[in-house]
């Protein structure tokens, strides 16, 4: 899971010093936080034509994270990909790590409670 909302970029870091490459299995946090009327990506978009996705996948390429993207609408797909005619300024970078509220917005690895509920047993 990383997104503009959950970016690990101590994460990268510490993949990059070992030779593991980060992928965002969730580049678009799902959905959750209204991440498509965002008003940072919005206005992102809007400047260079875009929209929101576009930015968020933009914004991850340009972190060097493999960034799938997940949809099954040939239209969607399309858009996914035109993500390489335009290129983040960066302030428009920064802009968005702001946005960073470093927690996660689907599974929390760390939660025991999330993962005994998901693992079907109780830790500890």
């Amino acid at each position: 899971e990383t997104h503009p909302y959950f970016q690990r970029a101590d994460d990268q870091a510490l993949m990059a010093e070992r030779g593991v490459q980060i992928e965002s299995w969730g580049p678009l946090a799902e959905g959750r936080n209204n991440i498509f009327s965002d008003p940072t990506l919005s206005a992102i978009g809007e400047a260079h034509g875009k929209s929101v996705a576009q930015v968020v996948l933009r914004w991850l390429t340009q972190r060097g994270v493999v960034v799938i993207p997940k949809s099954t609408r040939p239209e969607r797909m399309a858009e996914n990909l035109a993500v390489f005619d335009f290129e983040l300024t960066g302030d428009e970078m920064d802009r968005i790590a702001a946005l960073d509220t470093g927690a996660s917005l689907v599974f929390d690895h760390r939660d025991p409670q999330t993962v005994s509920a998901v693992g079907g047993y109780r830790l500890g």
